[in-house]
């Protein structure tokens, strides 16, 4: 594969996972705690989520192999 394709694939993915991201970063079950200047997010469920879903797609991926 040419590396300007390679390139040009990444940065779309890089693309639709940060817009994807938006949508998902703020899920219930994400600790979120301000008080005053400080504020502290932990994104448990979206972990989860995204531990789930890269599970998923490299099983598919390595059964096709």
């Amino acid at each position: 594969m040419n590396i300007g394709k390679l390139f040009i694939i990444l940065g779309i993915a890089f693309l639709i996972i940060g817009i994807i991201w938006t949508f998902i970063g703020r899920l219930p079950g994400d600790i979120s705690f301000r008080k005053g200047n400080f504020s502290f997010h932990f994104p448990i469920m979206t972990s989860i989520l995204v531990s789930l879903i890269l599970t998923l797609i490299f099983f598919i991926i390595g059964r096709f192999r």
